[in-house]
């Protein structure tokens, strides 16, 4: 199975790319959380947009990728988990655990680091909140972000099935944890237990700088507790908050491709 996954790692990760979106998609038809404020057409021709170039990016820029950098340090012996003898399931389960927690670290950076903030406010400016948003990142960040995860996979030497599995959860919370979808208030009480529902990275998508500067979490919730970067609630109410920057409020200008140029702007 591990063989298969590793042959067919593209492909494989493109379908539940594209199963998570649709089935979002339709969730957010069938029972939306909010009213969208602005068109949804525009917004996901941008989003979208946005995810062609990334690709784009990557194979161009850093073809190995994560993936690539785990067999590469696999086969050299390197890294901690390479000089472990540990079941194959309880490495995978370090391994994502560990990589969640960079992927949160990474996230407290580019907002507290004003070059990066540049950078992921692009993420941020997105005036209405559903699924397209999660995958809503300016290039240069997507290219650090994949930098940064292979440094880790360097150090950390899980397996390519580890790094695959938690490649294809990431990004499946992602957009499932921006989707613009009602749950009810026991379920996600319960959910964000274990994991980064809506309602709790809504929050983090406020115009508020303390609500936006909480909530880094994008797949486990637990990092955001222990750190003291939780927030349970917007001040204003799910329905009653403002999405998006104070100083970004004009539709016209977050449009593909002006959000290629936006970290490059004065006015920040």
């Amino acid at each position: 199975m591990a063989d298969f996954i590793l042959a067919h790692e593209g492909a494989i990760r493109f379908s539940f790319f594209f199963i998570i979106l649709i089935v979002m998609a339709v969730w957010e038809i069938l029972a939306p959380r909010r009213p969208l404020k602005t068109s949804k057409t525009v917004r996901w021709y941008s989003n979208l947009g946005l995810v062609f170039i990334n690709t784009l990016a990557l194979r161009i820029f850093l073809p190995i990728q994560a993936v690539g950098a785990t067999i590469w340090v696999q086969h050299r012996g390197w890294g901690l988990l390479n000089n472990v003898s540990l079941p194959n399931w309880l490495e995978i389960v370090i391994a994502v655990l560990a990589l969640d927690f960079v992927i949160y670290l990474q996230h407290a950076m580019f907002h507290f680091i004003p070059l990066f903030w540049r950078l992921h406010r692009v993420h941020h400016t997105d005036l209405d909140f559903d699924v397209t948003t999660g995958i809503r990142f300016h290039p240069i960040e997507i290219l650090l972000s994949m930098g940064i995860k292979m440094v880790a996979v360097i150090i950390l030497g899980p397996s390519p099935l580890a790094v695959i599995l938690f490649e294809i959860l990431l990004n499946a919370t992602s957009m499932f944890n921006h989707g613009n979808v009602r749950l009810s208030n026991s379920i996600d009480r319960v959910l964000r237990l274990f994991l980064v529902t809506p309602e709790m990275h809504r929050v983090h998508h406020s115009v508020l700088i303390k609500e936006y500067n909480s909530n880094f979490g994008f797949n486990l919730p637990w990092w955001d507790r222990l750190l003291g970067t939780y927030r349970a609630q917007p001040q204003a109410g799910h329905e009653a908050m403002t999405i998006g920057l104070a100083l970004s409020r004009d539709p016209n200008a977050l449009i593909f491709p002006r959000l290629l140029i936006l970290p490059f702007l004065r006015k920040s």
